[in-house]
């Protein structure tokens, strides 16, 4: 794979290479409009998203950081993008443009003021894994095999130049207003910038590890500080399989329930018992060891759920307070899901809209066991999801609703669902996270 010498840092450089992708996307459109004369407009909108998509992910990769994170987050939402989009966003997990080893070498001696060979026995020179925000390395020292996790240059100081840059497109994209729009975008860009410092994920790494070792057929590595600062983590090397792998490859039931049921325990368990909730479930963050065990690797996006989100946002997935009328409308306000100064037609409109989301969403709390294999579930929630994308009746409507703390939370259980589906899990038990403490 092709490796990278250096990295568009300046906002000068980053526009430009933003602008360049933009001229690409526009010259597809053109061939969309001239193979509509020629081919059919189904086959035409396919070519279409194939193109965009290709010369969208190739502009990104080389951008890396919340450009490229943005891409990993969009991979996850099966049910709203075009599958072109999904399948070559889905390569912003791992499979990205490596740094060169150079530059490797280069950012060693800016931290440490050593070359890698000389804090380790042995130092891979390529990397393993190349990702938005960092890539892996394999090492050694002392007998031990250690993943070394690299952030790119210049990641942090260009989160908010991106973030501004995206806005105006994520505005038009999904009907977003001015007015009390900046909150989502800050929520988005805290979480970023924590995302690029790695000692608080080596701090929120240790606090996840000690709180949920000890539930079942789930692992974590140990993490070494005196190899890590703010931009260089060093860990155990863990052996297993990326997630997305072994869901590909799996035939054994058994091993699906296994791995399911600790995934869903392990979030479950955060949810409810921490009040803190790894945010960013995609299959890169996890592997499954020959055994079947799950391995937890990457702490970087946590999101912390105040209390009075938790409790209206939980309230609603009981079908019985969902169906009370009175209580609903009090949740829904209590939530911003509903505006003091929405009209009748509003609260009427978006309320139904909620209901029916909500009514879906929370469809696996209302039994003992869950089977997320289940195919007419999946198809219910990207059918929804089509129907509101399709509705006219957004058009002109604020819909920016919602308290900030939805952006993460939802994220959270689109990844898990879509995960859990992944896997094949067939025999959930929904609150089994409850027998641990």
């Amino acid at each position: 794979m092709k490796t990278l010498d250096k990295i568009p840092t300046s906002k000068i450089q980053r526009a430009s290479k933003l602008i360049s992708t933009g001229a690409k996307v526009g010259v597809n459109y053109l061939k969309y409009y001239g193979e509509k004369i020629t081919k059919s407009e189904e086959e035409a909108k396919v070519n279409l998203n194939n193109n965009n998509a290709t010369d969208i992910y190739d502009g990104l990769k080389e951008l890396k950081g919340s450009a490229l994170k943005v891409a990993q987050m969009l991979s996850m939402e099966k049910n709203i993008l075009p599958a072109a989009y999904v399948e070559k966003f889905s390569l912003s997990q791992f499979q990205v443009p490596p740094l060169s080893a150079p530059l490797v070498t280069k950012i060693f001696k800016n931290y440490f003021g050593k070359r890698p060979s000389e804090l380790f026995d042995h130092f891979e020179p390529d990397s393993t894994n190349a990702a938005s925000i960092g890539q892996v390395h394999k090492a050694m020292k002392d007998g031990k095999e250690l993943a070394v996790k690299i952030q790119y240059p210049g990641v942090s100081d260009s989160i908010s130049s991106d973030l501004a840059m995206v806005k105006p497109i994520a505005m038009k994209m999904f009907n977003i207003k001015g007015k009390n729009s900046d909150q989502y975008f800050k929520e988005v860009e805290d979480k970023l910038l924590e995302e690029t410092d790695y000692n608080l994920e080596i701090t929120q790494s240790l606090e996840i590890r000690q709180s949920c070792e000890n539930l079942p057929n789930l692992a974590f590595p140990n993490y070494y500080p005196e190899f890590s600062n703010d931009r260089i983590i060093t860990m155990d090397w863990m052996h297993g399989k990326h997630l997305s792998t072994f869901c590909a490859e799996n035939k054994n039931p058994y091993l699906a329930n296994q791995v399911g049921q600790a995934l869903w325990d392990f979030y479950m368990f955060q949810i409810h018992k921490l009040r803190k909730v790894h945010a960013d479930p995609h299959p890169g963050n996890f592997l499954v060891s020959e055994e079947g065990t799950l391995i937890a690797i990457d702490f970087g996006c946590m999101k912390s759920i105040p209390e009075d989100f938790y409790i209206p946002y939980f309230e609603l997935s009981v079908r019985e307070n969902l169906d009370n009328k009175e209580f609903l409308d009090a949740k829904l306000l209590e939530l911003e899901i509903i505006r003091l100064d929405d009209s009748e037609d509003e609260k009427q409109f978006f309320t139904e809209i909620f209901y029916e989301l909500l009514y879906l969403f929370t469809t696996p709390f209302q039994e003992e066991n869950f089977d997320f294999s289940d195919g007419k579930f999946f198809e219910a929630i990207a059918d929804l999801g089509q129907k509101y994308a399709k509705n006219t009746q957004m058009k002109g409507r604020n819909a920016n609703r919602g308290s900030r703390h939805f952006i993460y939370m939802n994220r959270t259980f689109f990844g898990l669902y879509n995960l859990m589906h992944d896997l094949q899990s067939e025999n959930i038990i929904i609150n089994n996270y409850k027998n641990f403490q």
